[in-house]
């Protein structure tokens, strides 16, 4: 049984609107062919090298929205950097569809449909489709997986946050397992997924395993990796990536503080605690740790111990200052993961592998494509900053 008709077995099963599922697999499908269109007029695959020096490249999307008898889709289309690219699949100004029959029929005669839209459009229009068919639609994502998974890195990012969440996923039994992701800024403040692990738990054993496969795709200077207090990531990351800093996430920090102290004084520690990550340098951030450790420790000597274990709190005030408040938390992966469990919601698992996979690549694919061409918070004004310290690094 695949993604699909999983979905609409269990829409059935719990009562829940059918319309909804067709409504989502159709709009996935949509913005395949959307993206296929796009790799066949610049005539090289996303991630190719071989589009180096071409000309033109991929340059973001923007947003529509078209209106289906099964609800709203929502698009991105997407955009060639000379301009020059005018998509085909959804007429300009065009907003809702004549016959959908038709639209979906124009989707699988440019040959970028999935097994779930082949499964959508016989059960629709009982058009029906050969095991073949269906396999060269499934080649086409494996396809897509893997480019991901073996693309070419840059060689150099200002830093990389870490942080695993957990989807539920079936075996021969369903348990959640930990999805781990890897999110890079480089000096000019474009961001992107880098890299994704699957594996029953989280560790740092695992965290170096995703570090190294990082180095093996070409990335070879890191100024500073950013996570949780996950024991031994220092020495992972330093296994890989000598010469990285390493930031505890002061967030994470602060929740672990939360749960060491009784109910009335939580928000008393977690404010004394903040002044840590919200002073004016490392000087006065180090004075307020240590009026923050007097003040608590002899009523909890438990604060002393975790503060103890992250020695690394602070190593975010040796980087500009106009980047600090995005330094010292993994708050902007963890935004994104919580994007995913959105979605992951309405599955409640993932049959195998291969459908997490492919779910996973379809929502880096789009997180990557709104942000490359996007500066984040700050990393304009230390772009300058940031290269000395590269330079120093070296």
């Amino acid at each position: 049984m695949n993604d699909f008709t999983t979905d609409i077995a269990q829409a059935l099963v719990q009562h829940q609107d059918v319309n909804e599922i067709f409504r989502s697999h159709l709009e996935h499908a949509v913005n395949q062919l959307l993206q296929t269109e796009l790799t066949s007029f610049l005539d090289y695959d996303k991630y190719d090298a071989s589009g180096i020096g071409s000309g033109n490249s991929r340059n973001g999307t923007y947003e529509r929205t078209l209106k289906t008898e099964f609800g709203e889709l929502s698009l991105a289309i997407p955009r060639d950097r000379n301009g020059d690219f005018h998509q085909q699949t959804v007429a300009p100004y065009k907003r809702t569809n004549d016959t959908l029959e038709a639209f979906v029929m124009h989707m699988y005669h440019k040959g970028v449909t999935t097994a779930e839209i082949a499964d959508l459009l016989e059960r629709m229009y009982g058009h029906h489709y050969t095991p073949q068919t269906i396999s060269n639609m499934t080649q086409t994502m494996e396809a897509e997986v893997e480019a991901f998974r073996c693309r070419p890195l840059a060689k150099r990012y200002a830093c990389i946050y870490l942080d695993a969440t957990f989807i539920a996923l079936k075996r021969d039994t369903v348990a959640k397992e930990a999805v781990y992701i890897a999110v890079g800024i480089q000096e000019d403040g474009s961001k992107e997924v880098l890299a994704y692990l699957l594996a029953p738990t989280e560790s740092a054993g695992n965290w170096q395993e995703l570090l190294e496969d990082l180095q093996v795709r070409g990335l070879e200077e890191v100024l500073l990796v950013v996570s949780d207090g996950l024991a031994g990531m220092t020495d992972a990351i330093h296994a890989v990536y000598p010469s990285a800093r390493h930031q505890t996430c002061c967030v994470h920090v602060s929740r672990t503080l939360a749960r060491k102290v009784r109910v009335q004084d939580r928000a008393a520690v977690c404010a004394d605690f903040k002044t840590v990550y919200r002073a004016n340098g490392r000087e006065e951030a180090t004075h307020a740790l240590e009026a923050f450790i007097a003040a608590w420790s002899s009523r909890y000597p438990s604060v002393r111990r975790v503060l103890n274990e992250h020695p690394t709190l602070l190593t975010f005030y040796d980087f500009p200052s106009a980047i600090w408040r995005s330094l010292y938390s993994t708050n902007l992966i963890e935004s994104f993961n919580k994007q995913l469990k959105k979605y992951v919601k309405r599955k409640e698992q993932f049959p195998n592998e291969a459908s997490i996979e492919r779910f996973l690549v379809s929502r880096f694919d789009a997180y990557n494509q709104k942000f490359s061409t996007r500066c984040h918070l700050g990393f304009a004004q230390a772009q300058h900053q940031l290269e000395d310290m590269f330079q120093r690094q070296g």
